[in-house]
């Protein structure tokens, strides 16, 4: 099993929902949900994930779960290849970000943490396995040894917990998308070719021959 981190920026992802997703993973509902994972293609399902707040404080490792769908693409116009990678996973720790993370930034910059690189640009980065065991040795001693949820595959597709952020994207894209419908199409340049203008014959005169008359 191999974990992997996702990365979350509550400046380009507001999250308002996450508050109530909380309180329902600490009540012991397997919720599940829909992460981009960059451009990994190597996570299987089972596989570890933990959940990373940047950008903004309070920065941190603040959830946890394992991936019950492998990699599938997502159409998205936004983006140069027209689509983007996702992963399903179901949460066993979660905690409300907007308050504090279980494991704050500066610790992880101690070692072996420190090997690590945390403050990623996108999701789908391997955790290595000297931070890795470290990582579960102290999320295990901050929220307690739990069995993992049963990995049983999503019937139908899972929906992302962050309706808010996906809606407001949604708009942004179909307003792009509107203004690029209705610029006026440049009219192309025809190159017309000059018409040739065929040469007039000329009559053709004939020569008549005269005879000359000689006097004598």
């Amino acid at each position: 099993m191999t974990a992997f981190l996702l990365i979350w920026s509550p400046k380009k992802w507001p999250w308002p929902e996450l508050p109530d997703i909380a309180k329902r993973v600490a009540a012991g509902v397997a919720v599940s949900d829909v992460w981009g994972c960059g451009f990994a293609r190597g996570i299987l399902p089972g596989d570890r994930v933990f959940l990373h707040r940047v950008a903004q404080e309070p920065k941190g490792i603040f959830g946890s779960g394992y991936v019950t769908r492998a990699p599938y693409e997502v159409p998205d116009a936004a983006t140069k290849r027209g689509y983007r990678l996702c992963i399903d996973f179901v949460y066993d720790w979660l905690v409300d970000a907007h308050e504090a993370p279980v494991i704050s930034r500066e610790m992880l910059r101690a070692h072996p943490f420190s090997v690590q690189t945390w403050d990623a640009q996108s999701s789908g980065t391997v955790i290595k396995p000297i931070a890795e065991g470290a990582l579960e040795k102290r999320w295990a001693e901050l929220t307690g040894k739990r069995k993992p949820p049963k990995l049983e595959a999503p019937v139908g597709p899972t929906r992302s917990s962050k309706v808010t952020a996906h809606a407001a994207a949604a708009a942004k894209s179909a307003a792009v998308t509107n203004q690029s419908g209705t610029k006026p199409k440049t009219a192309s340049k025809q190159t017309t070719q000059p018409e040739t203008t065929q040469p007039v014959p000329r009559p053709v005169t004939k020569k008549i021959a005269t005879k000359r008359v000689q006097q004598g």
